[in-house]
């Protein structure tokens, strides 16, 4: 029996949802299967534009009255925006559902664009924007986004620039809304007290109305190169994320590559926390990751130290891939691992929020909809011969180096050759 039902309307809608019948509270979320990798020359920056604009008001409804609605039932609301998503969510009592899904569904389908909003919003963007770049981590990752997806959609900043966001006109937003959004590239996933029957009434007769064509893509596979992305500024830390090429969201690969995640650099007791932080004292924050598209993928590593450390950080984090690439993982470091893959997974499973993300990601994403008994088999199935795999095929790839820092390029480049 599976854990999640599913619907499509008429107009192309989908709805999943999953019964917790111990809550009294629902979460929801309105996916939009659209991201910065979607926006033409004249829109970048419009999916994270849009997302903003949406709060500010409808035909009927001003950002105010929606602010103190959902505030009214002491609900949390917000949204979110991504490469390729956008997700408006809210989490509120279970006898609330029928209005705040109506605001979702006024705000997803009757925006204003009011000229006085998009006006005084754009200065809220260019704020965030300055926040972004004053932070040299976010700047580092920045970097080093820009620079392995060069050339791909995948580069562009989800928050544009401040010379796209200033030239966006009300009919670059409006357009955009009108070419993206529509019931063919939405998901409404609820997770909660909340039975799927009531949940279709109430989709069913708030978005039933809507229409509109399929929403396409452009995908094509990134081939990154040996380079460096640098921003120098003379800080008393260095920020560096070195990565490469990694793989697609549906790659079978990604069980054996979250428990090399979690060994690398996953947790307090990994590898690169362990010989550079704990045992050196040579940095303080040090973790390593995976992001997961459409049509291709990262890894990567970010480390903040000191510059003149960066050298002899940079030789331990090559030694400790190497020495992954020739020995592989211990049979300890696997079980550890499948443990905290495995306590991970229950907890953020737990509430509703969590639940809520899961379905609408994997449902608007394409991907199958395992149950955590499922995943836990997945996880258990992983074996060292996999996670060695894994890491000779990804730790050998061309490498790309971001960098936020007092440095010049030349001194970087041997971090990645």
């Amino acid at each position: 029996m599976t854990h999640y039902r599913l619907s499509t309307l008429g107009n192309g809608l989908r709805l999943i949802t999953e019964e917790m019948p111990s809550l009294r509270s629902v979460s929801v979320g309105c996916w939009v299967d659209t991201g910065a990798r979607d926006e033409r020359a004249n829109e970048a920056g419009a999916s994270h534009f849009l997302e903003h604009l949406l709060f500010k008001g409808t035909d009927e409804l001003s950002a105010r009255q929606i602010a103190e609605t959902f505030d009214g039932m002491g609900a949390e609301s917000n949204a979110f925006t991504s490469k390729e998503q956008t997700c408006y969510w809210a989490r509120l009592l279970d006898d609330d559902l029928p209005v705040g899904m109506r605001l979702l569904s006024e705000m997803l389908q009757r925006p204003a664009f009011r000229q006085s909003e998009i006006d005084s919003e754009r200065q809220v963007v260019f704020e965030e924007i300055n926040m972004r770049e004053d932070d040299p981590q976010d700047s580092a990752f920045e970097a080093f986004s820009r620079t392995i997806h060069d050339g791909h959609v995948l580069g562009r900043p989800v928050l544009g620039t401040r010379e796209s966001i200033g030239a966006m006109t009300r009919a670059d937003l409006e357009g955009y809304w009108r070419r993206r959004y529509g019931p063919h590239s939405v998901v409404v996933a609820l997770a909660g007290a909340v039975q799927h029957s009531r949940a279709r009434e109430l989709v069913e007769e708030l978005f039933g109305e809507w229409s509109g064509g399929e929403v396409g893509h452009s995908f094509s596979e990134n081939s990154p190169s040996s380079s460096v992305g640098l921003v120098e500024r003379d800080t008393e830390q260095a920020h560096l994320v070195l990565g490469g090429a990694g793989m697609d969201r549906a790659d079978e690969r990604r069980w054996a590559f979250g428990i090399l995640n979690l060994v690398l650099g996953g947790g307090m007791s990994s590898r690169l926390f362990t010989s550079i932080r704990e045992e050196r004292g040579l940095a303080y924050s040090i973790f390593s990751f995976n992001h997961s598209y459409a049509d291709s993928g990262v890894w990567g590593i970010y480390v903040g130290t000191t510059p003149r450390q960066t050298a002899e950080v940079m030789e331990l984090i090559d030694g400790q891939l190497s020495r992954l690439m020739d020995e592989g993982i211990t049979a300890a470091e696997l079980e550890k691992a499948r443990g905290a893959a495995r306590g991970a997974l229950a907890m953020a499973m737990e509430d509703s929020q969590s639940r809520m993300v899961h379905l609408g990601r994997e449902e608007i994403c394409g991907l199958e909809h395992y149950s955590m008994d499922e995943r836990l088999e997945h996880i258990l199935a992983v074996d060292r011969s996999q996670v060695t795999e894994v890491a000779r095929q990804l730790f050998s790839g061309p490498k790309t180096l971001g960098v936020v820092g007092p440095f010049a390029e030349s001194d970087l480049t041997g971090y990645v050759t």
